[in-house]
């Protein structure tokens, strides 16, 4: 594209943790280029980043079939947005985050107007929905992968598939901690168990009352444990909060502090999604539950090609697709070999939930040895730069060159007076 003019990315991100990564994307793309304009649809962190939102997808993070007919004339009120603007301002290049549901119709509406789709962090298809691959081939020029072994499995189903790694590692390495509210913690007696009940409202709904009802069976036995919830969102907090008092259990609810309350805990009880990512850099031991309905929990079983639904135990197998696709059971042959013990259920799993947990306070020898398991595969996996690889990547495909970084002073002096210059 010509020097001098203005690149503008039209950005459809729909999940808090999509809006963080589609932020930091932002930010690496505007220190390549400095006549990026970034617009479109997302949350408060692409705001701070400096793109310009048209509405805050955010908000509308739903999961299940009821729930997005709920919202359905908003999808498409935006969507009607969406298209009006590829027509009249016709941006360079569409990113996509994730959200497939809506992010699909919006990769339909760029490419008929033939503007290049980007797809940042795909939706997890080789999981769940296999045929959609058609779509993806279809509709989207570059899929950006952010899993190792993504990028090969969406090559042989011919879509044109970049590894740029995982965003969450870029984020979790830029954290800054308050010192204050780890020395304070740090100060009271007794092992922590952190709780994190998920980002999403109905994720909290759903599962909190079974890690705490797990929490009391812990408690039963590790008199002096405390447990701690990591709420995302405020309104969240107020949930746990409420449901705390009914469950008379001494648990504290904080909002703002889950990288913190990460960093503080023996072991932790986890909502299946990619925070296992920073529970794996941080090597804490986690037991993940995804609670569903009973009717959710029979359809999901005709969808799902994997076994396992948490990143860190995908990463760690060495059988993505295998033939047994029943759900984790501590029971099963190699059950101990799983890195992060997970329930996909409709049923209560809080014994199972609390055998866990106790195992790793009571006895330290194995919960050493699964922090050095999990250290292990940090090592092979956890490694940044994903948003700074996919930023190069986009630039490098629309033809722009990233501006060149000043050389410090003193190298500045020794090449010139290396050529004789004054």
């Amino acid at each position: 594209m010509p020097a001098g003019d203005t690149l503008k990315i039209f950005f459809s991100v729909g999940e808090p943790s999509g809006d963080l990564h589609a932020a930091n994307l932002i930010r690496q793309l505007r220190a390549r280029c400095d006549r990026i304009e970034a617009v479109g649809y997302g949350g408060p962190k692409m705001a701070e980043a400096g793109c310009k939102l048209h509405a805050d997808l955010t908000a509308l993070a739903v999961m299940w079939f009821a729930r997005v007919l709920v919202n359905l004339h908003k999808f498409w009120a935006l969507l009607r947005d969406a298209d009006r603007y590829f027509r009249d301002e016709r941006p360079d290049a569409v990113v996509l985050v994730d959200y497939p549901g809506f992010n699909w119709w919006i990769a339909r509406k760029a490419k008929a107007q033939g503007i290049p789709v980007f797809y940042y962090t795909p939706p997890q298809i080789w999981a769940w929905a296999q045929w959609r691959v058609k779509k993806m081939r279809r509709f989207v020029d570059h899929v950006l992968c952010s899993l190792p072994f993504e990028e090969p499995w969406f090559r042989r189903h011919g879509c044109h598939a970049t590894f740029v790694g995982h965003p969450f590692f870029d984020e979790v390495r830029r954290q800054t901690l308050d010192e204050a509210f780890l020395d304070e913690f740090r100060k009271r007696p007794g092992p922590l168990v952190t709780i994190l009940p998920g980002s999403r409202t109905q994720e909290v709904t759903h599962n909190l009352r079974w890690f705490l009802k797990a929490a009391g069976r812990v408690r039963d036995v590790v008199p002096d444990v405390r447990f701690a919830i990591a709420a995302f969102k405020p309104h969240q907090a107020e949930i746990a909060r409420n449901q705390v008092a009914q469950s008379g259990l001494p648990v504290e609810v904080h909002c703002g502090r889950t990288p913190e309350l990460i960093r503080l805990a023996d072991c932790c009880m986890a909502v299946s999604g990619s925070v296992s990512l920073e529970l794996l850099y941080h090597c804490k031991p986690t037991v993940v539950l995804y609670w569903i309905s009973r009717p959710a929990y029979v359809v999901q079983g005709f969808f799902r090609k994997v076994k396992y639904i948490t990143l860190v135990n995908l990463l760690a197998t060495d059988e993505l697709f295998p033939r047994d696709l029943t759900p984790y059971d501590p029971s099963q042959p190699g059950a101990e070999r799983v890195l992060f013990p997970e329930y996909l259920t409709c049923e209560d799993k809080s014994v199972q939930i609390a055998d866990h947990v106790i195992e790793w306070l009571v006895r330290p020898a194995r919960r050493q040895a699964l922090v050095e398991r999990l250290a292990q595969l940090k090592t092979e996996v956890g490694h940044g730069g994903a948003s700074r690889r996919a930023a190069e990547y986009i630039l490098s495909t629309l033809g722009v060159r990233p501006q060149p970084v000043p050389s410090p002073h003193f190298a500045v002096a020794a090449e010139r007076a290396k050529t004789g210059q004054v």
